[in-house]
């Protein structure tokens, strides 16, 4: 029988001892493949070979018609080999063992010829069943070390979904089996380090090497270019700047501490120094603790406030009610798609949710101001401290008005816009009209009596000015439409429209 062309001609070599040197020749690192061994064996013995497993799939060779008493006889272990005379066939029938799901069960190396097997036939056959055997076993440990790592990375991608959705004891007790003490911890940083999607695996395996086990290292499901890393260890930043500074074409984008209940802020937070980092000499950047507006307004009366905004949520199951708040703040903080990649479900179902959401509280998420006021509200939630709670009393729920009359936070809404005042189109006036269009820029460019790539301009020219990404959405575009809501610029929204006990709805405006 004819050899494949790329592995050049060989000679039967049944007149002497060169054939062992040959077979051992297929175990070489590059040449481990039984299809090879099986189309050798077949010229060496000028005879046709099939090698079929446990259930008579053919692997490699030809199809030989074989006696299936005989083949269930060699496949069970009855016996480990036979030959036999079939006609004008004389046939080697050899078990050939390979790790499986059915370890008893065999596979099969058969060859038939026209002329008998004399010892050194049937020696080549024989030993040629040992490094099939081999190979197989190789070929089945190979697969199973993928399946043992695509099992790891699946476990470390819901680790962070459970962490994302503030489930942290759900992630310890999955995190504790296979990376003991990873998560022995109150608080740690949020890393992305982004490469081209290409090269993403190579780059997380350097981020597993370079932290030494002291990170939960994960493949973004939502950015292909990104890898995730969560680690409680203070010097995995410097570890991972190290990493980028020698990968060029490579970002490095990191929070500042957050507790494991925070780590979608602490994600967001990462997204935000990763924008940066791209315009960094060295390629890295973290995240800077910037004034919050949250942080400017009455703790206490916030908290309250927040309260009775998500209050039509606490009907719910509890596990219900977790979903629905976690799913809708990074719905709020991201695409519902990016949500639904980072959670691990569909787009319609994160859309559900919110819309239930939406339905509870009364809002219409289409409006940017009614957004940053619901994600202002989850996010007082999700950082909701003992202090706060454990109180004997609570204060009144306050109005949104109220909190926004803050003079700290009217003075740093006055700092953060007045910046625009400085460049000579009319950005401010533009941005205010965008945000009040939801975003759209052509709806606000019939509101100006501009084009709508003006529109698309001014907000983009806006960004460097405030220091914060604005098309992208998410927290650093709330920021802004609440410092818009404290100076009076934009009409502050009202929530639970259908519940006239709340601070917010219409009769008490």
């Amino acid at each position: 029988m004819a050899g494949r062309a790329d592995q050049g001609p060989h000679p039967p070599a049944l007149d002497g001892d060169g054939w062992a040197a040959r077979l051992l020749d297929h175990l070489r690192p590059g040449a481990r493949d039984p299809r090879r061994v099986v189309n050798w064996l077949a010229r060496a013995v000028q005879a046709a070979v099939c090698l079929q497993d446990a259930d008579g799939t053919l692997l490699a060779g030809t199809q030989i018609p074989l006696d299936d008493t005989l083949v269930a006889d060699v496949a069970a272990g009855r016996i480990s080999s036979a030959a036999v005379q079939d006609g004008d066939r004389h046939l080697r029938l050899v078990a050939v063992h390979a790790p499986g799901p059915r370890p008893a069960a065999a596979g099969l190396l058969a060859v038939a010829r026209a002329t008998p097997f004399d010892r050194r036939a049937a020696e080549i056959v024989s030993h040629t069943a040992g490094v099939v055997e081999l190979l197989l076993r190789e070929r089945e440990l190979t697969a199973a070390g993928r399946r043992l790592r695509r099992a790891a990375s699946d476990l470390r991608l819901a680790i962070l979904q459970l962490l994302m959705v503030q489930d942290t004891v759900s992630a310890r007790r999955v995190a504790a089996g296979l990376w003991p003490g990873l998560l022995d911890t109150d608080s740690a940083c949020v890393y992305i380090v982004e490469g081209h999607p290409a090269e993403r695996d190579g780059l997380a395996d350097d981020c597993v090497d370079v932290t030494h086990g002291q990170a939960l290292v994960v493949r973004c499901p939502a950015m292909d270019g990104h890898v995730i890393v969560l680690s409680p260890a203070a010097a995995t930043g410097e570890r991972l700047r190290t990493l980028v500074g020698r990968r060029p074409g490579t970002f490095l984008g990191g929070s500042v501490r957050q507790s494991l209940a925070q780590t979608a802020t602490a994600y967001g937070q990462a997204v935000s120094a990763l924008a940066v980092a791209r315009f960094r000499p060295d390629q890295a950047a973290v995240y800077a603790e910037r004034t919050q507006p949250a942080r400017l307004m009455d703790p206490a009366a916030l908290h309250a406030w927040s309260t009775a905004v998500l209050r039509p949520l606490d009907r719910l199951p509890h596990h219900t009610r977790a979903e629905l708040l976690a799913t809708t703040r990074l719905g709020l903080e991201f695409t519902a798609v990016s949500a639904a990649k980072v959670l691990g479900v569909s787009r319609n179902t994160v859309r559900a949710r919110m819309d239930r959401v939406e339905t509870l509280l009364g809002a219409d998420f289409s409006d940017l101001a009614v957004r940053a006021t619901a994600h202002l509200a989850l996010n007082t939630e999700a950082a909701r401290t003992e202090d706060l709670t454990g109180g004997a009393t609570q204060p009144s729920p306050a109005r949104l008005g109220d909190l926004l009359a803050s003079p700290a936070l009217r003075t740093w809404a006055r700092h953060l816009l007045d910046r625009l005042v400085r460049d000579g189109r009319d950005l401010r006036g533009t941005l205010r009209a965008w945000i009040a269009a939801g975003g759209n820029a052509e709806r606000a460019a019939q509101d100006l009596g501009v084009h709508a790539q003006t529109v698309r301009e001014h907000v983009r020219g806006a960004e460097p000015v405030l220091e914060r990404q604005l098309l992208a959405g998410g927290t650093d575009l709330y920021e802004v439409v609440l410092a818009h809501l404290a100076l009076g610029d934009l009409t502050a929204p009202a929530l639970l429209r259908a519940n006239q006990g709340q601070p917010d709805s219409p009769v008490h405006r």
